[in-house]
């Protein structure tokens, strides 16, 4: 007899380690669900690497089911065979033959008494009429309107490339939809966020959520004695961190380094613009070539470069949902400047919190103001707005009510 319901957990990256936005709130989902459920977690794993990683899911979870995600190449190659009329490319490239089996069979034996699905790109495991039947809640976390993002894209696109993100927009919005129609929940990463899916899924509107993300306030303290990154005697630090093969921090990093950092220079303002995180694109390498930028790669932890900086920037031209990187560096105590795109759905004050600026020079200005003493409660006030409302823990209650494990009738075990 099982004394705990059991959960189903599917997510389209391994969850963990939590080093990265997805990676973020899914771990932290994880985490807290398996404090009052039996959770099989099942996901792809795109960097061997993170293979070393899988003890510390395999002690969390009832079991662990992975499978290895193809060669980016391969993957959209894959995609792009797979694709139907209607249907958005990204269902074929996150699909797993091996993977959905087990997801059926587990449906087939009734194993699983709710289950937590992560990103659109999974919901297509646990739909249809058999799931439905199998499966007693099924929750859907979109994180973001993906829609919305490849819909950004193609304002912002020439040639063909325009037409193919026009078209997953428009073919994944409806897959969002559906998805909304057949999962008891679905909820989205802030309240904006969850606003603008009901507008786009009015019929939905009434099973559409939210579950802000939060910040590890243990992990980003700026207390803790971090070691200083940057070289003696080195010009102030302006710091951009995040994961830099994603195509709208690769072009928040050009934006600020073409247009931002020679304005600063015509002021006579000495500061360096770091660029901080794993997998940089060619077009952010050569970043490195401009005067006063540099490129870190990636680096055991951002927390050092950020507790050094002395001024974090998140100028996304593209942004959906909540930014980790803003919530880091407040959480760190440090003076942000943002776009209005990375301010989105945050719990802080514009002006006093963050700074949210639009254009160059605007950001040009704040950023020098803050270099030269100009407000200097911004770090405190930002850390007391991460700790006030996005506090994992406080943040994550919202998932009881939503999968009270408690409540669930468990069956016996097979």
């Amino acid at each position: 007899m099982r004394t705990r319901p059991r959960l189903l957990f599917l997510a389209h990256r391994i969850p963990y380690p939590p080093e990265k936005g997805e990676k973020i709130r899914a771990w932290h989902m994880l985490d807290h669900l398996a404090g009052r459920w039996d959770i099989d977690a099942g996901f792809l794993v795109d960097d061997r690497a993170d293979l070393q990683h899988l003890p510390v899911l395999e002690a969390r979870c009832a079991s662990v089911h992975w499978r290895p995600a193809l060669h980016r190449l391969a993957v959209a190659g894959r995609a792009v065979l797979r694709a139907r009329p209607g249907l958005p490319l990204t269902l074929g490239w996150f699909h797993d033959a091996s993977l959905a089996a087990w997801v059926r069979q587990g449906i087939g034996a009734r194993r699983w008494d709710a289950a937590f699905v992560y990103s659109s790109a999974m919901a297509p495991y646990v739909m249809g009429p058999a799931a439905a039947q199998g499966i007693g809640c099924r929750v859907l976390d979109l994180v973001d309107v993906d829609s919305e993002k490849w819909r950004a894209y193609a304002g912002t696109a020439a040639g063909p490339m325009r037409h193919v993100w026009a078209r997953e927009a428009r073919t994944l919005l409806d897959f969002e939809r559906r998805a909304a129609r057949e999962f008891d929940r679905t909820i989205l990463v802030s309240a904006a966020e969850a606003a603008r899916f009901a507008e786009l899924a009015p019929d939905s509107a009434a099973r559409i959520g939210h579950v802000d993300n939060g910040v590890d306030l243990g992990r980003f303290d700026p207390a803790r004695p971090w070691p200083n990154p940057y070289p003696p005697g080195a010009p102030p630090a302006i710091v951009f961190t995040g994961s830099m093969g994603y195509r709208p921090n690769v072009e928040a990093v050009a934006w600020f380094a073409e247009r931002v950092m020679p304005l600063l220079a015509a002021r006579g303002v000495a500061a360096a613009f770091h660029i901080v995180g794993a997998n940089p694109a060619p077009a952010v390498q050569a970043l490195a070539q401009r005067p006063g930028v540099h490129v870190t790669g990636a680096v055991p932890e951002v927390q050092p470069y950020l507790a050094h900086a002395a001024v974090a920037v998140a100028p996304l031209q593209i942004a959906r949902g909540i930014q980790n990187k803003v919530l880091e560096a407040m959480a760190m105590a440090r003076p942000v400047v943002a776009s209005p795109q990375a301010f989105e759905g945050l719990r802080a004050a514009a002006g006093r919190d963050l700074l949210v600026v639009a254009t160059p020079e605007e950001t040009a200005t704040r950023v020098a103001e803050v270099l030269a003493g100009a407000h200097p409660r911004l770090g405190a006030e930002g850390r007391a707005a991460v700790m006030r409302g996005h506090d994992w823990s406080a943040t994550l209650g919202a998932l009881d009510a939503l999968l009270p494990g408690a409540a669930v009738a468990t069956r016996d075990a097979a």
